[in-house]
């Protein structure tokens, strides 16, 4: 099995437990970049994919707690090449590892080298929020050459004809942003949205996870029947800026029913 085929199969053996998967998102560094393997280890063992968010002066998809987060980061040095030599250094964790990158910091490192980089180390996917599908090729080749997938995003707004190529070409599974805007919002994701996902659904070969704004049990019990997972991002970096336990607070997450 391929490291982007691992990300699917962890997906779809969460669903095979009657279990929504859980995307636990961190910001590589944050709080302190002396606890980053510690923290990733113990968020690894509570969720089915981990997603490592690289710190970036400019993070636009992202709310004021990641922001937060990533710039606390940066201030400690942490960066891409940083990340990638600390996962080439521990042992394998039991959940299949994402980066969440915008793309500046990837192209200091270029395709081939990101790519193989990333496959030692044991990276399973990417997401680039900022990189358009039209010009994903280069990257997506890259990486499929080490095995390594390339996720999508799809949005409520996005066009039936392009959410249907977008779905078609994403590797690990297809994440579908709840709601227009950044991350991290405090609202509750509005009940129609399952329409959406029903549609993402249908039209995807791989797992839908759905993610923005998704931080309580009511949110995922909104969800299930419609997505083969969340993404729970703000929320958990909020866990871990208080100093609490992120894989109990994941295990209390995902104990809804």
């Amino acid at each position: 099995m391929s490291a982007r085929e691992a990300i699917s199969a962890a997906i779809i053996a969460a669903k095979a437990r009657g279990e929504l998967a859980l995307v636990a998102y961190l910001t590589a560094g944050f709080p302190s970049r002396d606890t980053f393997k510690r923290d990733l280890q113990a968020i690894a063992e509570a969720a089915d994919v981990v997603e490592i968010g690289v710190p970036f002066t400019d993070p636009m998809a992202d709310g004021v707690t990641i922001q937060r987060a990533s710039h606390a980061a940066l201030a400690q040095g942490v960066s891409l090449r940083w990340i990638l030599g600390q996962l080439e250094e521990m042992p394998r964790t039991k959940a299949p590892l994402l980066l969440m990158s915008y793309l500046n910091p990837l192209l200091v490192l270029g395709p081939r080298e990101l790519a193989a980089t990333a496959a030692r180390a044991g990276v399973a996917g990417f997401i680039v929020p900022d990189l358009p599908f039209d010009e994903s090729a280069e990257l997506r080749a890259a990486l499929s050459s080490e095995g390594v997938a390339l996720v999508q995003m799809v949005t409520p707004v996005t066009r039936p004809q392009r959410l249907e190529e977008i779905c078609a070409n994403s590797q690990g599974f297809v994440y579908a942003v709840t709601m227009t805007g950044t991350t991290g919002k405090n609202v509750a994701v509005p009940a129609e949205v399952t329409q959406y996902l029903d549609v993402v659904r249908s039209r995807s070969p791989v797992p839908v996870c759905a993610g923005f704004g998704i931080r309580s049990r009511e949110q995922l019990d909104l969800l299930r029947g419609h997505v083969d997972g969340a993404v729970v991002g703000s929320a958990l970096v909020e866990v871990l800026e208080r100093g609490e336990d992120p894989a109990h607070w994941l295990r209390e997450l995902r104990a809804s029913r």
